[in-house]
This record gives structure tokens, sequence and C-alpha cells, in this order.
């Protein structure tokens, strides 16, 4: 599994929409994309176990190669340098790293402690940002159509939960279960970003990577939880795609059976549950889909099993029949998704 933020279907789109540059990069990446789905394993670590509640940062430059980790330039505890990606990646990786500890008591992205190592500045002016399976990679965009990578906390957050996921469901990055698995990496992105700003579910933007896109894109974002299908319509990066309930499902071979495509559906589902619920995002409708994440779904999980284990999950955290369990069901209803528990 290569977990990337950019999704396949906006780098084909650049490749017959865009320059001769910005096609010859968007090749480029599709091409090695593909690599690193094959070298996924060759590339992780043996994670460091620290003890809980301490941080274990380090940020390396790459130097625009593509060789990892790179040089280091920053690590735990060390001042602020004088690279602004360099400082995002670190902060970011803090970021998620105490939305874990102090909301979910989990020790970091595999629960042990394990060390969470980022690389800035990887090739030149490429195109996304990824978890290998060991660490985060940030590449700084093309600065014609994607700044760089480090920008956007909920960016940072998603791709390090893609590393939660593999610790816990691990679900299959495909069709159904991968579509659920790129959503609950927006889930725990988006919540990563409002509880740093302090934000309720409804002050919330509820998109993702909205600081990617430059001034002269169409759009708002790579994706919208509030709204899906309606982050971008640009004549370069094409449609935002994404359908928002189950009547405009997409059945399709490419994008490993739809997961950034499908994921919308799941994606609405939390953001209509977590308004519903109001306040903070993080403290009812997260630590519900988290404990489904963590203790009930499995790696074949499909949307509907995912419905059913996070009404349950409404259920056993916070009462039967309770707002939250409501709000749950509801949810789930809206975007046509049928559980056990209906």
């Amino acid at each position: 599994m290569f977990c990337g933020i950019l999704p396949p279907y906006i780098l084909v789109s650049i490749v017959q929409n865009g320059t001769p540059d910005e096609r010859r990069r968007a090749l480029a990446t599709l091409i090695f994309t593909e690599r690193l789905r094959g070298q996924r394993r060759a590339l992780a670590a043996l994670p460091v176990i620290t003890p809980v509640g301490e941080k274990r940062r380090d940020v390396f430059d790459a130097q625009k190669k593509t060789r990892l980790p790179g040089k280091l330039v920053r690590e735990e505890g060390s001042a602020p340098s004088q690279d602004v990606a360099v400082d995002e990646a670190y902060d970011g990786a803090g970021s998620t790293y105490d939305f874990y500890l102090e909301i979910h008591e989990r020790n970091s992205i595999d629960g042990k402690g394990m060390r969470i190592d980022s690389t800035v500045h990887y090739d030149t002016n490429y195109d996304n940002a990824f978890w290998n399976g060991a660490q985060m990679v940030y590449g700084d965009g093309d600065q014609r159509l994607f700044a760089r990578f480090t920008a956007s906390l909920d960016v940072i957050g998603h791709e390090l939960t893609h590393g939660v996921t593999a610790h816990e469901a691990n679900l299959n990055y495909q069709d159904q279960p991968g579509a659920l698995n790129e959503s609950f990496s927006d889930v725990f992105g988006s919540l990563v970003k409002q509880r740093t700003r302090l934000e309720t579910a409804t002050q919330a933007d509820w998109l993702i990577g909205a600081e990617l896109l430059l001034p002269q894109v169409q759009g708002v974002a790579l994706r919208s939880m509030k709204d899906p299908g309606t982050a971008y319509d640009d004549p370069v990066l094409g449609k935002d795609p994404q359908p928002s309930s189950m009547e405009g499902y997409v059945v399709t071979s490419d994008d490993d059976g739809g997961v950034h495509i499908n994921s919308g559906i799941p994606n609405h589902a939390f953001y209509l549950a977590a308004v519903a619920m109001d306040g903070f995002a993080w403290e009812k409708a997260g630590k519900i889909w988290y404990e489904a994440l963590t203790n009930r779904l499995k790696a074949d999980s499909d949307f509907a099993d995912c419905a059913t284990q996070t009404i349950a999950a409404a259920s056993d955290l916070f009462g039967k029949n309770g707002i939250e369990e409501k709000a749950v069901r509801e949810a789930w209803k809206a975007v046509g998704v049928s559980s056990s528990r209906s």
C-alpha cells in the first residue's frame, strides 16, 4: 500500500490538461508512485520505543533528492530552524502526537512510542506527501498548482493516521475498505486541525488540503467533507469526483477501486454526525470513530460494517438510544448506507 495525499486522478488530469512542464512532473509522480508501492516494505524501518508522553521527532532534508531519510536538520527539543518546511513538519508531527496522546491515550502512531521521522524537500517540485510505513515524506510542490505539502496540518494528520490504521484495523487498501482507510485519515486529519485551532464542528471548514492549492487553481482544497464533490473545478485538475452518498458511488478499477473518490461517502457521514452532536467534534464523534477503528473493524470491513460498528460504539460510549447514537444512525442513513442496527 502507498498512501499519498494527492489522488491519482488529479495527477492523471494534469497529464491530460497541463502545460508540458506540468504534464512531465505529474507523469513522473505517477510512475514514481507505482515504484514506491513495490518498495514500501523495503522503506520501512523498525520503530524506536519511547516512554508514554515523550515525543521523538526528527526532521531530515532530502535536499531535492530521493534518498531517505536525508540529512538530519532538526531533532526533538531543538530550536526552530530557518526553514519553514522543516518547522511545519516538526510542529505538525507534534500536533498529531499530542492529539492521539491527550484525546485517545495513544502513545504515538503504533501505540508503543514510535518515533515520528519526517523528510522534507523530497525530489524536485514533487507534488505529494506520503507515509511509507516508517516515516513521513513531503514534496515542495511545483509552485504553479501546488504549494509545499507541509503547509497543511490536516494533510500531516491524514498521512500519519494511515500509520495508526495500519497498526489497528489495517483496512485493505482496495474498494470500500480502502475508501474507509482514506476516510479515517481525513476524519482524524481534520480533527487534529480542529483541535489545534479550537474550532467546534460548526466553525470548522471540513476541508482537506486547503493550503495546497495555489491562487491560479479554481478550487478551495483537495476534498470537502462538508460537501464532497465541490472542492475544485479546474481546467487542469479537473472536477472533484467525490460523491456524498451511495447514489453517486463510483465503481472503478482505477484508484485502487476508487479509494480516494468513494471516501467522500463516509467522510460526509462523519461530518453530519459531528455537526448533529455539536460542540468539539473530537470529544464525541471522534471518540466513536476511534473506538470503531481500534477495536471493532477488520481488514475487510465495508461501509455497512463501519455504520454498524460506529452506531454500536456510540451506544456503548454515550448510552443506548442517546443523541449520539441517533446522530450516527441518521448520518449513515443520510448518505445511503444501511447497517444491521438501523
